[in-house]
């Protein structure tokens, strides 16, 4: 049996994996959905509006726009993601089969770590994805020396945190708890031997029910995030008046904005399926 100390290594190794496969399948639609959520409302249609005029006008590799800081960052946050869940477990039950109850718990607790570094590296990924193709766009470097040399640390590299947090609790509670309900049904027909194209499935039930559980809070954390300047109240009250501007805005579609491209299921599907069979490989690897 692997130690605690080989487990949790194999869970940031195939943490890793499964976080590039998310950016890698992901960004175009991501890219489709942060420009739905912060573009001025007459400035396109819908999101395909959004996809062909992004096409049209800068290309198809702009739909990629903003990859380089998840890309960079993912095994980062996709490794603390994944073995924070792992521990959580642990703490959670000394039993291997949690409820689906403590599932999610597990992974809300993961998503509240997670938070820490999943609130940088989409800080940057939103205002590189932000631009539209002008002669005035900055690259990555660009945009991180900026946000550090006119706001410092808390107010630009970490702008966005506490909603950040909020987004990611409920959003990882849904991720995981889908994932393993989905799975698990899957187990019991196919035993502990699931199909890849099962694990797929599930990791797309989890994608949905990540978004589900919190894309309102992921609206308001991508206008907070591409503000020109950062907010100066307490957390919930720059969150309220967010919101409050949101629905002012365009009403109670407004927080909906751009949710159909973000349920992204290929994306969801690859990071589970990515994860779980470079995790059962490398566990088959240190018991050989």
């Amino acid at each position: 049996m692997p130690s605690p100390y080989t487990s949790t290594l194999n869970d940031l190794i195939a943490g890793s994996v499964g976080g590039a496969a998310q950016v890698l399948v992901g960004q175009p639609l991501d890219t489709v959905k942060t420009r739905a959520q912060t573009a001025p409302k007459d400035m396109f249609k819908g999101p395909m509006d959004i996809l062909v005029k992004t096409l049209r006008n800068e290309g198809f590799f702009a739909l990629y726009k903003g990859m380089a800081s998840p890309l960079l960052g993912i095994a980062g946050v996709n490794s603390l993601l994944f073995a924070s869940y792992a521990a959580s477990k642990r703490i959670i039950s000394p039993f291997p089969e949690l409820s689906i109850q403590q599932i999610a718990l597990a992974g809300g607790t993961a998503g509240f770590v997670n938070s820490v570094l999943a609130g940088p590296v989409e800080m940057f990924k939103v205002r590189m994805q932000g631009q539209y193709g002008a002669s005035t766009d900055q690259r990555l470097r660009d945009v991180a020396r900026e946000m550090w040399r006119a706001w410092g640390f808390k107010r630009g590299i970490m702008r966005g945190y506490w909603v950040t947090v909020a987004r990611e609790i409920p959003a990882y509670a849904g991720f995981y708890s889908a994932f393993e309900f989905s799975k698990r049904q899957f187990q019991a027909r196919y035993d502990q031997q699931v199909p890849v194209w099962a694990l797929l499935a599930s990791g797309s039930t989890g994608g949905i029910a990540y978004w589900l559980s919190c894309y309102p809070l992921d609206v308001i954390k991508s206008r907070i995030q591409l503000r020109s300047t950062p907010p100066t109240s307490k957390p919930w009250t720059y969150i309220n008046a967010e919101l409050r501007t949101v629905v002012a805005e365009g009403g109670i579609p407004g927080l909906f904005r751009g949710l159909t491209p973000s349920c992204d299921i290929p994306a969801a599907a690859s990071t589970f399926a990515a994860y779980e069979l470079t995790r059962e490989f490398l566990r088959e690897s240190t018991s050989a």
